[in-house]
């Protein structure tokens, strides 16, 4: 069995992987966008405060927060479970607040720790922490926040409008005992 091709059967892994990828990409397009808002309100906020550098990151941050939870919401994850929106929010917001400290903390750390508080060392670990942070928010996102619908979604490797009980359905799909669809 292979990947490729329409008609062709796809393990389950691959399906999975597949999924993964997709989803990756999608969560990797929400967040190119958020780090152009936050870099950009960031910028913004240095050169015409005289906020510390470090509160205008924490203000650029949130701002691409809030601009993510959208993306993510009714792009990325548009088809989890929508069923339970507080939860979502409360999990979102905190898993967002953790991202923050971390992010904001590689940049407070470079500052005040080290020195390194020109404009360009500012954005480098400004985007060293949104890269930290990014890797934490990908997990708890996907773990706690925008869970897949019980018994299907993308999570469990089976896209969203695929039929269940088909190759693309690993979890009801078995090659060795289960004739494929027509």
């Amino acid at each position: 069995m292979t990947a490729s091709g329409p008609g062709r059967r796809r393990l389950p892994g691959t399906a999975r992987l597949l999924a993964l990828g997709q989803e990756f990409a999608k969560f990797g397009t929400v967040g190119a966008l958020g780090i152009l808002v936050n870099f950009g309100v960031f910028n913004l906020c240095r050169g015409i405060t005289r906020l510390p550098v470090v509160r205008c990151s924490v203000v650029a941050t949130v701002v691409a927060i809030a601009f993510n939870y959208l993306g993510l919401r009714y792009f990325t994850y548009r088809d989890r479970d929508k069923g339970r929106r507080s939860r979502e929010v409360v999990l979102f917001a905190a898993f967002s607040a953790l991202g923050l400290v971390i992010e904001n903390g590689v940049l407070y750390i470079a500052t005040y720790g080290f020195g390194w508080g020109s404009p360009f060392q500012s954005n480098v670990f400004k985007f060293l922490g949104i890269g930290t942070a990014t890797l934490f928010r990908f997990w708890a996102y996907r773990a706690w926040v925008f869970r897949a619908l019980p018994g299907g979604g993308p999570r469990h490797g089976r896209p969203h409008d695929a039929p269940a009980g088909t190759p693309d359905d690993p979890a009801a799909y078995h090659p060795e005992t289960t004739a494929p669809p027509p």
